[in-house]
């Protein structure tokens, strides 16, 4: 475990109530079994089948460091629907090191965190606006991708905490292998990245550490051995033989 990462474990702190949908969640009632979950590398990925968890623990995470629950960056405090789970009053994160910067962003809720940004440059203040930290063109006024590549390349400036839910939803395969470079770059100034994914293409970034989330919980996996690589590969090694077979052709 490096030991300046800025967020080394998650550790299971007071039980939930009984009668909380929580409970109905694969990877909640493995830390709830287990304790903890360590973090070792500069790079998590949380993966896995739709229903098991990886979103729901991310944001608890994001929510327990003090980002706001809808994403953003500590100091945003705007709610446009309060969604997120309690999960975060149940955990604890163990931190070794003080990130200079951060921000959690939430594919499906990016689109009020433009909102928020355009918002706050209408009202009069001394300070520059806020979008210059964004490039300088408002993120509606770009496509999703854009927006999202804008907020990794010009507000992740390093030394930071950046917690990331399914950033690959806007973005294009090319785009993807952009966002990799910006990963590596940050990495190498001293940042950590949680993020929970479906993408083969992220999971691939060197030395990462993987999680997978099912119906038995949480476990460390290799990239060769998680199901969306041998599923990606089966597919693109015999296209042909697999439509026949989903197909029934």
């Amino acid at each position: 475990m490096l030991s300046d990462l800025y967020i080394s474990s998650v550790i299971w702190n007071k039980p939930i109530p009984s009668n909380s949908y929580l409970y109905d969640i694969p990877a909640i009632r493995y830390l709830q079994g287990n304790k903890e979950l360590p973090l070792h590398s500069r790079v998590t990925f949380f993966v896995g089948e739709n229903g098991t968890g990886k979103s729901t623990l991310l944001e608890a995470i994001a929510v327990a460091y003090g980002f706001n629950p809808e994403g953003g960056s500590r100091n945003f405090s705007f709610s446009t629907n309060a969604s997120h789970s309690a999960l975060w009053e149940h955990l604890v994160l163990e931190k070794r090191g003080y990130a200079v910067d951060g921000f959690f962003l939430r594919a499906e809720s990016f689109y009020n965190v433009a909102s928020y940004i355009d918002e706050l440059d209408k009202q009069p203040a001394a300070a520059p606006p806020v979008i210059r930290s964004y490039g300088g063109t408002s993120l509606h006024h770009q496509s999703h991708g854009e927006s999202f590549l804008a907020l990794v390349q010009h507000r992740f400036g390093g030394n930071g905490i950046y917690i990331l839910d399914e950033p690959e939803a806007a973005l294009s395969p090319m785009r993807l292998l952009t966002l990799l470079v910006e990963m590596d770059r940050l990495v190498k100034q001293n940042s950590q990245f949680i993020i929970a994914t479906h993408s083969p293409i992220l999971m691939a970034f060197p030395d990462a550490e993987i999680y997978e989330f099912s119906e038995r919980g949480i476990r460390a996996v290799e990239y060769e051995d998680t199901e969306h690589y041998r599923i990606s590969r089966q597919f693109f090694g015999d296209t042909k033989r697999m439509l026949e077979q989903l197909l029934e052709k």
